[in-house]
């Protein structure tokens, strides 16, 4: 609310988050509609699997009604779980400037997003709250709190910053975007005056450390960590006055041997901060093997359990020169039934594709195609799951289709128009197939005569003559067309006669 006491949010349509898989559209407007009409409520699920992606969005005819909502539902429980409400922001503008999100950290883990939102909207109207979880719903420590003015932002940080929140000394401070921050950590490291010292020996004493590295430059403190027992951790910290002297210290002792040890001398790291750095490696790593191994690594299924790694190799060796090859085994040495084999060159791996797929190798015939990465695999299967969607017909009229089929659904919609019945004048032939009859399977056409149609008299239908009648398209009357004994005409031999008569009056 503004000074005036009026919403800057009139739209009726708000955000519902944290929701358990299972709630469906019905509880949320068994929930929702105590406050007001509703217009539409939507649970967001994945085009494929169609399961909850833990979001919805209610749409009120009153914003009166949808901020009655907002106030009074806010972290209410369905099925077991807090939901979380907030305004729906379509601007992208506001959450890009990020200019009234707080973030917090060294939070108590007893604090949900409940406590944190009642502690915090004192300082202003609050549209987003949300405490940091891992994968069993524990507070990582941190949190996010997004204000609708910056004004209210700059207030809750100036009275909370430092405070104690169940006995933690909190931090707050305004959120800073991913590449501000990566550019302040340039800054830092080109500034650094704490130094990490790892795989000391565990006689290293503090005084020795100090020794060893007060050569380079002035010294404000070392350290080297210890148990509870007083017993060396093997690594350590030491602090100098200015970058110049740690840089210098960093350059000539990593990698040094010292009492038998190889030391490792660097930048001393915060704990997220080195996490990020060994994440940011192992994903240039990764690029790195993806592109080096793009087209010329080919991966095999069904193979054979007598085959391994060698007989692998000598089977593909025709085609090139492999690299790698790797049958998969599991924790007991028995193969998994797949493996892998690599090329120096894309045009080898081709050619052993298009020679080795399907062919026999032992007792079983071999799958051979191109190697690809998960995420690719995922989305070449979405995609072909949606076109098996696409080409999918109903049976039943048009209206029928678009009611089970709807675009809200995720489906392609597809109308079915009934089968029209094909009717055959008198005097022309008829031919009744079945329709897995193909090929060498299809019997031989079958002759129906213009004057009758026949059947054995001993079952008591009467003859049809075919000027009385128009012949009816029916799914699979007969079986096949035989020759009477006793005159020789063609007659129809039918397994059930009551079908006959009704197709064919």
């Amino acid at each position: 609310m503004n000074a005036e006491g009026v919403s800057n949010y009139p739209i009726a349509s708000l955000y519902v988050g944290d929701l358990n898989p299972d709630v469906t559209e019905a509880m949320l407007f068994e929930k929702f509609s105590t406050a007001g009409p509703i217009l539409s409520i939507r649970v967001c699920r994945d085009a494929i699997t169609r399961s909850s992606l833990g979001y919805a969005y209610v749409q009120f005819e009153q914003a009166a009604d949808a901020e009655r909502a907002l106030d009074t539902m806010n972290f209410d429980a369905i099925k077991g779980r807090p939901i979380r409400i907030m305004w729906s922001q379509r601007d992208p503008t506001l959450r890009r400037t990020g200019m009234g999100n707080v973030f917090f950290k060294n939070l108590d883990k007893s604090i949900d997003n409940k406590a944190l939102y009642d502690t915090f909207s004192a300082f202003g109207n609050i549209l987003s709250c949300k405490i940091q979880c891992d994968e069993n719903n524990e507070s990582k420590g941190y949190a996010f709190v997004y204000f609708e003015t910056e004004n209210a932002a700059s207030k809750a940080i100036s009275k909370v910053n430092g405070m104690l929140l169940n006995g933690k000394k909190v931090y707050v401070g305004h959120w800073i975007p991913r590449k501000a921050r990566d550019a302040d950590m340039g800054d830092k490291m080109k500034s650094y005056t704490n130094v990490f010292i790892k795989n000391l020996s565990e006689d290293v004493s503090d005084d020795q450390l100090i020794e060893m590295f007060s050569k380079y430059g002035k010294i404000v403190s070392a350290k080297v960590m210890r148990d509870d027992g007083a017993k060396s951790r093997g690594f350590g910290f030491v602090s100098f006055e200015d970058h110049e002297a740690a840089s210098q210290a960093t350059q000539q002792l990593n990698n040094v041997d010292v009492d038998g040890r190889t030391l490792y001398v660097g930048r001393a790291q915060k704990k997220a901060e080195r996490q990020a750095e060994l994440k940011q490696k192992y994903e240039r790593l990764k690029a790195e093997r993806i592109n080096r191994f793009q087209g010329v690594n080919l991966y095999l299924k069904n193979l054979d359990d007598e085959i391994d790694d060698k007989r692998l190799q000598k089977e593909f060796e025709k085609f090139g020169t492999i690299t790698s090859a790797k049958v998969i085994s599991d924790e007991k040495g028995i193969s998994r039934g797949f493996g892998f084999v690599c090329f120096s060159s894309p045009e080898e791996a081709i050619k052993a594709v298009t020679e080795m797929n399907g062919r026999i190798i032992a007792t079983k015939p071999l799958y051979v195609a191109l190697a690809q990465r998960k995420e690719d695999r995922k989305a070449q299967l979405a995609a072909q799951h949606m076109q098996r969607i696409a080409g999918i017909r109903v049976p039943g009229n048009a209206q029928q289709v678009n009611q089970v089929f709807s675009p809200g659904f995720g489906y392609f919609t597809q109308a079915v128009q009934p089968p029209q019945a094909r009717l055959y004048p008198a005097g022309q032939m008829t031919q009744i197939r079945n329709q897995r009859w193909t090929g060498a399977n299809q019997p031989r056409p079958g002759v129906i005569p213009q004057s009758a149609i026949r059947v054995p008299a001993a079952q008591g239908i009467p003859t049809v003559p075919a000027e009385q009648r128009q012949v009816k398209y029916a799914n699979a009357v007969c079986n096949q067309t035989v020759a009477s004994q006793s005159t020789g005409i063609p007659v129809v031999s039918c397994t059930n006669y009551k079908d006959f008569t009704r197709n064919y009056k």
